[in-house]
C-alpha cells in the first residue's frame, strides 16, 4: 500500500461521496467527510477512528475555511480534495427561474471554488496535493432539459483545466472526472433534483418527455459508484494523474462523439474561418 493520505471529501451524506469516503478508509487513509448534516454523514459512512465528520455547506465560504482548519488541526495536512457535492436543477432554460439557475451554480461551481480556495494554501505549503472535482458527461455534452446543470459543469471543466496549469509548477495536481449515469440518488426529486417552476406552454410536451426520461433513469443507472471510488483511489496513486478521467462506457461514448463533432464544426467553414486576420497594408 502507498503511504496513507488525508482525504477531504464534500457531499458525503449520500451517493457517490459515501463510496469515496468508504473506499479511502478501507484503503487505510484518513478521511474528512463533510456534509450539511454531520450526523447524516456518520450514519452513511459509518464511525471510524480515521474519520472526521464535519458540517459543511459548500456555498458558505466561511464554513469551508472552518472545515479546512478543523481538518488540519486533526490530521495535520490535506493530500486529496474531492469536490463531490452537487445538485441537479432540471428543466428547459426558460422553465428555470433566475434564482434556480444561480442556485445551481452556487452548489456545483462556486461551492467547489470556495472549498478549493480554502484547501490550496495547505497544499501549497506542503508542495503536494491533488484536487479532484466531480463533473459529469454533461460537463462536456449539453442537452435539452439540462441547461443549468450543464452550464455549471462546463464552468467547472474550464476552471479545472486552467487550475491544472496554474498549480502544476508547485507540485500539485488537478483532475476533473466525468461520470456517466451511476447508481446514486442524484436524480431523487426533492433531495438532489429540483425541477423548474416557470410555466412556458411552448415547452410543455418536450419538457415532459425529458422529465420522464430522467425519472425513468432513477434507480436504473448502470454505473457502480463503489467501483468508481476504487478507480479514483488508483488515480491518486499515480505519479502523473490525468487532467481528465472519463468514467463509464456511456460517458466515453458521449465524450468521443462530442470531440468528433467539435473537429467537424471547427473545420466546417474554412473559407470563412481561416481568413479573418487583418489585411497587411503598405505605408
Amino acid at each position: 500500500m502507498t503511504e496513507p493520505k488525508t482525504f477531504f471529501i464534500t457531499g458525503t451524506s449520500r451517493g457517490m461521496g459515501v463510496e469515496f469516503a468508504r473506499a479511502a478508509l478501507d484503503a487505510g487513509h484518513t478521511v474528512v467527510a463533510t456534509g450539511r448534516n454531520p450526523d447524516r454523514v456518520l450514519a452513511a459512512v459509518g464511525d471510524h477512528d480515521a474519520l472526521l465528520a464535519l458540517a459543511l455547506d459548500v456555498t458558505d465560504e466561511g464554513a469551508a475555511q472552518a472545515a479546512v482548519d478543523a481538518a488540519v488541526d486533526r490530521f495535520g495536512r490535506i493530500d486529496v480534495l474531492v469536490n463531490n457535492a452537487g445538485s441537479f436543477h432540471a428543466g428547459f432554460f426558460e422553465q428555470l427561474s433566475s434564482s434556480q439557475f444561480r442556485a445551481q451554480f452556487e452548489t456545483n461551481f462556486f461551492g467547489a471554488l470556495a472549498v478549493t480556495r480554502a484547501v490550496l494554501p495547505v497544499m501549497r505549503r506542503q508542495r503536494s496535493g491533488h484536487v479532484i472535482s466531480i463533473s459529469s458527461t454533461a460537463g462536456i455534452v449539453g442537452s435539452a432539459g439540462g441547461s443549468a446543470y450543464a452550464a455549471s459543469k462546463f464552468a467547472l471543466e474550464g476552471w479545472m483545466e486552467s487550475l491544472h496549469g496554474e498549480i502544476a509548477p508547485l507540485g500539485l495536481h488537478a483532475t476533473v472526472v466525468e461520470p456517466g449515469f451511476f447508481r446514486t440518488d442524484l436524480l431523487a426529486e426533492g433531495d438532489s433534483t429540483f425541477w423548474g417552476d416557470v410555466e412556458v406552454p411552448d415547452y410543455t410536451a418536450a419538457a415532459a418527455e425529458t422529465r420522464t426520461f430522467f425519472e425513468g433513469m432513477e434507480g436504473q443507472q448502470v454505473g457502480d459508484p463503489a467501483k468508481l471510488a476504487r478507480v479514483l483511489l488508483t488515480l491518486t496513486e499515480l505519479r502523473e494523474p490525468p487532467l481528465r478521467f472519463v468514467a463509464g462506457a456511456d460517458s466515453v461514448e458521449g465524450v468521443v462523439r462530442k470531440a468528433e463533432q467539435l473537429v467537424e464544426q471547427a473545420r466546417a467553414y474554412p473559407e470563412l474561418s481561416d481568413h479573418l486576420d487583418l489585411d497587411e497594408r503598405e505605408g
